[in-house]
């Protein structure tokens, strides 16, 4: 039996993040689980650049921005188990976990925070059609083959999304001396951020095809070409407008769901819109005592902006174990309203609130010189002008707490 104030789960941006600023907040007996054979998650392979420019102020790869948090991280002498896999949790806030130095591990935690991170959905996920031949990689698993284990995977390329990683794949991809042939995307918008689609692919003459989708894949050993169609306002294929693509390889970026196996288990109340827990102000999760933080809750477009928030759970996550944190404050619940698809977190209580709250969201289309507007109790608070708003960039508003204080007293 292992007994720690803290327990985080994950050793990714989200997890270092989260068990150093614990650390700074006075939280000494801490432990963050990896699974993977290093530290950093995601970003050991993510070598292009563009993270840090929030948090830094300097444009850093993926490792580097990683290091930085693995060297304070390993200078505050924060303890950690690489290797181990969580299998779960049970009452009480009880880890169970394995490895093959420990063996089988019971870890009894006052907290705990879920930084599990997200993963790619397969080809299963999105029933396309055809033979199974080989060639067909999500666009996270070939990023991990070209950048860390020095395979290429292909040479004329066909990607299906356009999610940030295929994005930015389509570049890599290019870069590494095979033909992108297009980018196909079910819907009428692109689900990366802008900068990536012209940097990514207007800089390199792809083609973006939106409002197309895959019908067919051809290739019995290997990919030998697919098909790719118009689909209509119900995102059915157009009959006619079938085209044939010779390639050797295709690239799946069809969304990230967050890794939420650990905590369906646990009995914690997930969003069926972000898949991830429900969390309020604190981020805490329907269970009290476990935080989240992270693509686990929902998926960023920024590490920089998972950090933030995985800082928040940090202090937060500290501020519960030393008692801080009043559990049976008053609660309000946030409500997406027309045009908005979540608002992360969930719930406010005012009463743990030290300054503002930070609540992000996500439009569920393309608007052009719109007002997001803010009410509580249908008093409006908040009217924010906005010249283009996408599913693909996350927005955020920062609520005061005075206002949310007026809602208690109303």
């Amino acid at each position: 039996m292992f007994k720690y104030d803290l327990v985080v789960i994950g050793g990714g941006p989200a997890g270092l993040a989260a068990a150093i600023e614990a650390k700074k907040n006075g939280v000494d007996n801490i432990l963050v689980i990896e699974r993977d054979r290093e530290l950093g998650g995601i970003l050991q392979q993510c070598i292009h650049n563009g993270f840090g420019l929030h948090i830094f102020k300097e444009e850093l790869t993926g490792p580097e921005y990683a290091e930085k948090f693995i060297i304070e991280l390993k200078e505050m002498g924060i303890e950690y188990k690489l290797d181990t896999m969580v299998l779960d949790i049970r009452e009480e806030r009880m880890v169970s976990a394995i490895n093959t130095i420990d063996g089988f591990m019971s870890i009894k935690a006052n907290a705990i925070i879920l930084a599990m991170g997200c993963r790619e959905r397969t080809r299963g996920a999105i029933n396309i059609p055809g033979t199974r031949p080989a060639g067909v990689f999500s666009a996270g698993t070939a990023q991990r083959f070209v950048n860390m284990e020095g395979y290429m995977v292909g040479k004329k390329v066909v990607i299906l999304g356009s999610g940030d990683i295929g994005l930015i794949m389509a570049r890599r991809m290019t870069l590494e001396g095979a033909e992108v042939l297009a980018v196909a995307e079910l819907m009428p918008f692109s689900g990366g951020l802008t900068r990536n689609i012209v940097q990514c692919l207007e800089d390199y003459d792809i083609p973006l095809l939106l409002s197309h989708s895959i019908t067919e894949i051809k290739g019995k050993d290997r990919v030998e070409g697919v098909v790719i169609a118009k689909v209509d306002e119900n995102r059915l294929p157009i009959q006619g407008t079938e085209k044939h693509y010779d390639c050797d390889t295709l690239l799946l970026s069809v969304g990230l769901i967050p890794e939420n196996e650990i905590s369906k288990n646990a009995g914690i109340q997930l969003d069926p819109i972000t898949s991830g827990p429900v969390v309020n102000e604190a981020m805490e999760t329907s269970i009290e005592g476990i935080f989240a933080c992270g693509n686990v809750v929902h998926v960023h477009d920024l590490v920089d902006f998972v950090t933030e928030e995985s800082r928040r759970a940090g202090k937060n996550a500290a501020r519960y174990i030393k008692k801080e944190i009043k559990v049976q404050a008053k609660t309000a619940k946030t409500e997406p309203g027309d045009g908005i698809r979540y608002i992360v977190p969930h719930m406010v209580r005012a009463e743990n609130v030290e300054n503002t709250v930070d609540l992000f969201m996500r439009v569920d289309n393309i608007y052009q010189n719109m007002h997001m507007v803010v009410k509580i109790d249908g008093r409006e608070i908040m009217r924010i002008k906005k010249k283009h708003l996408a599913p693909g960039e996350m927005e955020s508003i920062k609520i005061k707490k005075e206002d949310l204080t007026e809602k208690e007293d109303s």
